[in-house]
């Protein structure tokens, strides 16, 4: 019968998924479209007679899925069909990498699932098999500690849904990564205990899987966490055996180490890129103010871990915390966190010790002090370009496993110390109430509080007097209480779960719409420009194949940056942080530069005066205006001025003297001539990774392609290979002979 144990664990992933979440009684999708359809235009303007006052959506604060995650999967896998890698995205940001964008998730093997179902129901089973899989790897890790049965599928709940997972669970990537850790923990102990090619491969496997997953900074933690634990295995069971901790040492670490290296010549079609695009990014720019509030956990927010809703939240709309939510939820279900302070007190174990040790160091590093503020004061390299709080990743597994093993302590009822974390548990709940206090002089503030504690604090004193009644009666009865306990878990985590997260009907997943349609047929190979973040969020037009020039993304090429922020700011300080945190738009861009970047349509919701622009078409409070002086997205100019710095190519390009259309600005040096000829270009086929012009001059021309330079792209003129120049500071140049020829500009992964 234990072997049938986790069997249960699907009673409340069930509950969740077909009842809570109807993901597939009603067809619903596991992806927060209703914030599509309910704060951004034109989709407004889609249900406006129907719901006048527009669809109603259930958490604002996860809009990133729409705009980042489920487009780029969506157009690196329609790529991928083509049996193409997807290296390039050219909807957004004037084109940018796709692959190296490492949150694109391209080599995922569970992608694997979009080659066999339709795409959004290989998302949801997607986002469905996160629960099972991190439950399941949980479970079986616990059972190798030789837990009681009842133990591990407390510790498989708790896991599966506790705040970290929750808050970023329909990203599809941060859980994704996440979910492998207790499996390759688990590995790692079976590779300890023997050699075996099954457990080196599923190691290799889930490694790989981990670091393929999508989320860069999480993989970081769990590496990090992994190897430490299997050094201090290793000592241990060195001491353990009375060895030499060196040469054991040794001899255990260098199978490990070399599979290390396997795995990162395997990964390197991914890091290769990625590395390399980040050296480009402006991500070191984009996030210097890591004194904001909420870049650590604010030590306020350790109530969250005994009530998650305390200071409100973004799904009612009354969160008053410090922003944001998702980044500062650490909670595991109020009966886990007791079990994880009881299982703090079975110090004599060893996993007991290291997981305490992590916890203690990840919380020194995710909370505001003097010790996680020198990473950022020394500049160390990536992780003073991290977010501390993504440490709630790592809390929280430390948790759960000591909460496993709390929970076992309690089931074999070994010692009376439990009544340690039951003062632990008062002296916080007292604590939070007299924080409570401060919070009077705002009574709407007070009344959200006092409400979200109120039921944590409830399900605290259950679980007390649960507990408490546990030691009074005979030993046979205790698997009924600890099965009384999960189920008081269950509704814990599952109530928050479902508070938390939207389920929506897949007819919200990015509808067409007028005008949609309208610029679908009329835009061609150019690009569009929204007036308002109301408008069709960056990112999501790439889900019609519209071009854009905004995005969204924690990376960025930083020469694209500082381009738009000149035309917003006119400034070229190359040091100072960038006005856009990682959206970058310029709601107010000059008619110079829009022309430039072959913007043909501007959608506002307010009427536009600007003499080069004509309204073409209106949709509800959309209105799309034709920019009449656009210039072609390949042309040819008269004049080639080449400049020693990126400062003189700023200043010399937004001079109001200078003509962008017939002047280009180079800063590779080159033998050429200002007798330029001008000839006729004109794209004959464009598609992610490859660009072919024909072209027709009487002399010698200098083609400008304003898609964004990058030193993967290549260029061929009648198929020889021919010198690319990064022109006009982001963009393209080739030297073109005379006569008609046909251009190609193609990229490579590296």
């Amino acid at each position: 019968m234990k072997h049938l144990t986790f069997l249960f664990f699907l009673l409340p992933v069930l509950a969740f998924f077909f009842f809570a979440q109807p993901l597939f009684l009603k067809g619903y999708i596991p992806v927060p479209a209703d914030d599509l359809i309910g704060l951004y235009y034109p989709f407004r303007d889609l249900y406006a007679v129907t719901n006048p006052n527009g669809i109603a959506y259930k958490n604002f604060l996860i809009t990133d899925p729409i705009r980042q995650q489920y487009p780029w999967r969506d157009l690196s896998i329609s790529i991928e069909k083509q049996l193409q890698l997807p290296i390039w995205n050219p909807y957004s940001l004037t084109g940018t990498p796709l692959l190296a964008n490492f949150q694109s998730a391209v080599f995922y093997p569970l992608n694997v699932l979009f080659f066999i179902f339709p795409f959004l129901s290989a998302w949801s089973i997607q986002v469905l098999l996160q629960t099972i899989f991190l439950g399941l790897f949980t479970f079986i890790y616990l059972r190798f500690l030789k837990l009681h049965p009842l133990s591990q599928l407390f510790g498989a709940i708790a896991m599966s849904f506790c705040g970290i997972v929750v808050a970023w669970y329909e990203w599809n990537t941060i859980v994704q990564t996440f979910l492998w850790l207790p499996l390759i923990l688990l590995a790692k102990e079976k590779l300890l205990k023997k050699n075996s090619n099954r457990w080196v491969l599923i190691l290799f496997f889930a490694e790989c899987s981990a670091f393929f997953a999508g989320h860069l900074q999480t993989f970081f933690y769990m590496f990090c966490l992994d190897n430490a634990y299997l050094l201090a295995r290793i000592i241990q069971i060195a001491r353990k055996e009375k060895k030499s901790a060196l040469l054991f040492g040794i001899k255990k670490y260098i199978p490990f180490f070399l599979l290390g290296l396997g795995m990162a010549v395997v990964t390197a079609i991914q890091w290769i890129p990625t590395f390399q695009f980040i050296s480009l990014s402006a991500r070191s720019l984009d996030q210097q103010d890591w004194q904001a509030a909420g870049w650590f956990i604010p030590w306020q927010h350790l109530i969250q871990f005994i009530a998650p809703d305390f200071f409100g939240n973004p799904a009612t709309l009354n969160y008053f915390g410090t922003w944001n939510y998702g980044e500062l939820v650490g909670d595991i279900g109020i009966v886990p966190l007791f079990f994880a302070l009881y299982g703090i007190l079975q110090w004599k174990n060893w996993y007991v010790r290291f997981f305490s040790i992590v916890l203690l160091i990840c919380l020194i590093f995710a909370l505001p002090n003097w010790i996680s503020f020198l990473p950022f004061q020394l500049h160390v390299p990536f992780l003073s370009t991290a977010q501390p709080t993504r440490l709630l990743s790592v809390i929280d597994f430390s948790l759960v496993i000591l909460a496993a093993f709390g929970f076992d302590a309690f089931l074999h009822q070994k010692d009376k110390k439990i009544f340690i974390p039951c003062i632990v548990l008062i002296l916080s709940f007292a604590g939070t109430f007299m924080y409570l206090l401060t919070l009077k002089s705002n009574l709407i503030n007070y009344s959200v509080a006092l409400h979200n504690l109120s039921l944590p604090f409830a399900l605290a004193i259950a679980a007390l007097v649960v507990i408490s009644f546990a030691y009074f009666v005979n030993k046979k009865y205790i698997v009924y209480i600890g099965i009384l306990l999960i189920i008081i878990t269950s509704f814990d985590l599952l109530r928050f779960s479902n508070k938390f997260l939207p389920f929506v009907p897949s007819t919200y997943i990015y509808p067409p719409t007028a005008t949609l349609t309208y610029l679908q047929q009329h835009i061609g190979n150019n690009r569009l420009l929204a007036t308002d973040t109301k408008i069709l969020p960056a990112n999501v037009s790439s889900m019609y194949h519209l071009q854009a020039i905004e995005g969204y993304d924690s990376l960025y090429l930083r020469r694209y940056g500082q381009l738009i922020d000149y035309d917003m700011n006119k400034q070229a300080d190359y040091n100072r942080s960038l006005p856009f945190n990682r959206i970058v738009t310029d709601t107010s861009m000059s008619n110079k530069l829009m022309n430039f970047l072959g913007v043909k349509y501007v959608v506002s919701l307010n009427d536009l005066h600007n003499s080069q622009l004509r309204k073409v078409f209106t949709q509800g409070k959309t209105e799309v205006y034709e920019n009449m002086s656009v210039y072609p997205r390949a042309f040819f100019v008269k004049n080639i001025v080449v400049l020693s710095s990126k400062d003189a190519v700023l200043r010399q390009m937004f001079s109001p003297s200078t003509d962008l259309r017939n002047t280009a600005f180079v800063e590779q040096p080159f033998a050429y001539t200002n007798n330029v000829s001008v000839g006729n270009a004109t794209i004959a086929y464009y598609s992610a990774n490859s660009v072919q012009i024909q072209t027709n001059n009487t002399g010698e021309g200098f083609l400008v392609f304003t898609d964004s330079w990058y030193p993967t792209w290549h260029v061929t003129i009648d198929g020889k290979e021919d010198k690319l120049y990064r022109t006009d500071y982001n963009y393209r140049g080739v030297i073109v002979p005379v006569g008609k020829h046909a251009i190609q500009f193609m990229t490579s992964l590296w």
